[in-house]
C-alpha cells in the first residue's frame, strides 16, 4: 500500500458508492410519490389503447414466434420487467463482451482460450443479471398484491365487477403491479375472456402467489360463489406468507452473507495482489499445474456455492 495511487483509487471508490448509496435513499421516497405507471402514459400518448397493448407488448418480447421454447424464454424475459430492443441487447451484450476479453486476456493471455472464457462469462452474467431482476421485481409485486387484492375486495363490495376492480387497483398502486394489472383489464375491455386474461398475467408475472388469485378468479367465473370473501381470505393468507418469508430470509441472512463474501474472496485477493505486485504470479502463469488448478477451484466454488444456496432458499 505504499504507492499514492492505489490509495486515491480506493478511496475514489468509497466516494462513488456512497454517493451512489445517497442518491438511492433521496430517490426512493420520490420514485415511491412519483410513480405513474407506463400503460396511463402510452394511453395518453398514442391514439387508441390497443396501440397501447401492442406497443407494451412489443417492448417485452425478445422473439416473435410462437415456437414453445421461444414463448418461454419471451415469458423469462417480460417477467423482468425490462424494456430492451434487440440493438440495446446486442449493445449491452458487445460491450460486456468487450470488458470479459480484456479481463481473461489479463489472467490468461491472449487466444482461443480468452475467447471461450470471456463468451461463457459474458453470457452467465446476463443470464445472472437477467434472474436478479426478476426475482426483485416479483418480491416487489408480492408485497403489493394483498393490498391490491383488498382493493379489488372493496370494489366488488361496492357493487363494480373485477374487471373495474382490477382497474381500481391498478389506478390505486404503483409499478409493477400497477402496469399488469392494468394491462389484464385492457384485454377484459377489448374482448378477452377473464381466464385467458388472468392466465395471461400469470405468465407475465410468474409469481408463485398469483396463482392463488387467478385459481380463484377462475373457480367463481365458472361456478359463482362469494368472490369478495374468497378474495379477503386470500389476502390474509398471502400477507402471513409474506412476513413467514421475511422472517426466513432475515434467518438465513448470515448464510448468503458468507456465501457471498467466500465466493467473492479469492477474486478481490487476486485482483489487490495484481495491483499491488504485478509480477506476482507472472513467475507461474504459464506453469501446466495453473489450468487443472484453477479449474478445480472453479468446479469448488461452484459447488460450494450450490451447497450454500440450497441451504439458505428452500420452499415452505
Amino acid at each position: 500500500m505504499n504507492e499514492p495511487w492505489v490509495i486515491a483509487l480506493l478511496v475514489f471508490g468509497a466516494v462513488v458508492l456512497g454517493v451512489d448509496a445517497l442518491c438511492s435513499l433521496m430517490s426512493r421516497s420520490w420514485r415511491t410519490k412519483q410513480s405513474i405507471t407506463r400503460r396511463l402514459a402510452l394511453s395518453s400518448q398514442l391514439p387508441g389503447r390497443t396501440a397501447a397493448i401492442d406497443a407494451l407488448r412489443e417492448e417485452r418480447t425478445l422473439f416473435d414466434s410462437r415456437h414453445p421454447v421461444l414463448l418461454r424464454l419471451n415469458d423469462r424475459f417480460a417477467q423482468t420487467g425490462l424494456r430492451l430492443q434487440g440493438a440495446k441487447i446486442l449493445l449491452y451484450a458487445g460491450f460486456l463482451l468487450a470488458i470479459m476479453l480484456l479481463i481473461w486476456s489479463v489472467i490468461l493471455g491472449t487466444g482461443a482460450l480468452s475467447v471461450c472464457a470471456a463468451l461463457s462469462s459474458t453470457l452467465g452474467l446476463g443470464v445472472l443479471w437477467l434472474e436478479m431482476r426478476r426475482q426483485k421485481r416479483m418480491a416487489t409485486f408480492s408485497e403489493q398484491l394483498p393490498d391490491a387484492l383488498d382493493v379489488i375486495v372493496r370494489g366488488v363490495r361496492a357493487g363494480y365487477p373485477l374487471p373495474i376492480a382490477l382497474n381500481l387497483a391498478a389506478r390505486e398502486l404503483s409499478d409493477p403491479l400497477a402496469g399488469e394489472f392494468g394491462l389484464t383489464f385492457d384485454e377484459i375491455a377489448f374482448g378477452q375472456d377473464i381466464r385467458t386474461a388472468v392466465e395471461n398475467l400469470y405468465r407475465r408475472v410468474g409469481h408463485e402467489d398469483l396463482q392463488f388469485f387467478v385459481v380463484a378468479i377462475i373457480v367463481q367465473n365458472q361456478t359463482g360463489g362469494n368472490l369478495a370473501e374468497v378474495l379477503s381470505r386470500l389476502s390474509r393468507l398471502l400477507r402471513t406468507r409474506l412476513k413467514l418469508r421475511l422472517k426466513i430470509r432475515s434467518l438465513s441472512a448470515e448464510g448468503r452473507i458468507s456465501a457471498v463474501v467466500l465466493s467473492l474472496m479469492p477474486f478481490i485477493l487476486f485482483g489487490g495482489v495484481s495491483l499491488i505486485a504485478p509480477s506476482y504470479f507472472g513467475e507461474i502463469r504459464n506453469d501446466p499445474l495453473v489450468m487443472p488448478a484453477l479449474t478445480y477451484s472453479l468446479i469448488s466454488l461452484l459447488l460450494g456455492n450450490i451447497v450454500m444456496h440450497r441451504m439458505v432458499n428452500f420452499k415452505f
